[in-house]
């Protein structure tokens, strides 16, 4: 069943040269207690697609110029997010949609206990649970927190990174929404805490049929997580699969880049593959493929061969069953 449909999504920033475009065009949908990661380097649009789907974007400096975003609510309703109100955006916004950010120790308020922070989600979007000072502590201990009785009444700052991460999600938890939106949950924690963190992803998921996106640049985390992957490229997803498809038969040659670039351990010495060149800003995104600049494959061809990478942007193509691609060169024998 899918809960999220998300289509044509386009998101655009105001500056001093008008509206540039962050997000183009990105679709993309999330069954019912599955795990979907969103996978890119750095400035690709992940977070601000994932910010979208509860219009957390201030407006300005940014607006969503075109799409959709379909919820399938707990009601069995389907809603267009961007068509709701205020009020109703309320009801969305952690009882429907919940998000753990990357950074934890800004999330959280600094000023109120932890315990308090997690009751106020509780009362926003549970109002018949009649103990909430249990029902918190019930989901500290669900999250690995030791003594949550006396851990409640303590204020982020007296807490670890791992453990304001832990916090985060039981918040998250809090409201029992139907999809948990996990951006990087594991920045800045060290190798064993970001194990827990993710093991304690997949045992909420396990426990409470809860859907998870996953926003990651890290692949390493999407073949042991994910069930399918998303490949995000300069504001566009380029390629969609299941994680196995994908890790073992990358098409486009972004995401070929990037599985390539991942360290294997006992691999032979010597440098690393890496990809040239950077993600270009909103600005200077190329008219037809965003990648044609990079791209080794557009690298290769003869010069009037490259007008069409240059020039006209790819469709998105099913190569094979679930697997789809935007690259003129994959496919092109559809």
């Amino acid at each position: 069943m899918t809960i999220l449909d998300v289509k044509n999504l386009t998101i655009e920033f105001q500056s001093e040269r008008g509206w540039l475009p962050a997000v183009t065009d990105v679709s993309f949908h999330l069954r019912k207690g599955e795990i979907l990661a969103l996978v890119g380097e750095s400035g690709c649009g992940k977070s601000i697609s994932c910010m979208s789907l509860a219009r957390l974007l201030p407006s300005p400096p940014a607006r969503i110029a075109r799409g959709e975003v379909l919820l399938t609510c707990r009601n069995g309703e389907t809603e267009n997010v961007l068509n709701l109100t205020p009020r109703q955006l309320r009801k969305i916004r952690g009882g429907e949609i919940a998000y753990i950010f990357q950074e934890p120790s800004v999330s959280l308020n600094p000023v109120f206990r932890i315990g308090a922070q997690i009751a106020e989600a509780i009362e926003l979007h549970r109002p018949d649970v009649e103990n909430v000072e249990q029902e918190v502590a019930d989901l500290l201990r669900k999250v690995g927190i030791p003594s949550p009785e006396e851990r409640m009444r303590l204020y982020p700052h007296e807490l670890s990174g791992g453990m304001q991460q832990r916090v985060m999600i039981a918040m998250a938890l809090a409201s029992r929404p139907s999809i948990l939106v996990a951006d990087e949950p594991t920045t800045a924690l060290d190798v064993t805490i970001q194990a827990q963190i993710l093991d304690l992803l997949a045992e909420v998921r396990n426990q409470f049929g809860m859907s998870i996106i996953l926003v990651t640049h890290n692949l390493g985390i999407v073949s042991e997580m994910a069930d399918r992957v998303c490949v995000m490229y300069a504001g566009r997803i380029v390629e969609t699969a299941p994680v196995r498809e994908l890790i073992d038969h990358p098409r486009h040659p972004y995401a070929s880049a990037l599985l390539a670039a991942v360290p294997k351990l006992g691999g032979t010495h010597g440098k690393l593959s890496t990809i040239p060149g950077s993600v270009p800003p909103p600005a200077r995104f190329p008219a037809g493929c965003r990648f044609c600049d990079r791209c080794s494959l557009c690298a290769a061809l003869p010069e009037k061969e490259r007008e069409i990478c240059e020039t006209v942007v790819p469709e998105m193509r099913e190569i094979s069953p679930g697997h789809f691609c935007a690259c003129h060169r994959i496919g092109a024998e559809r």
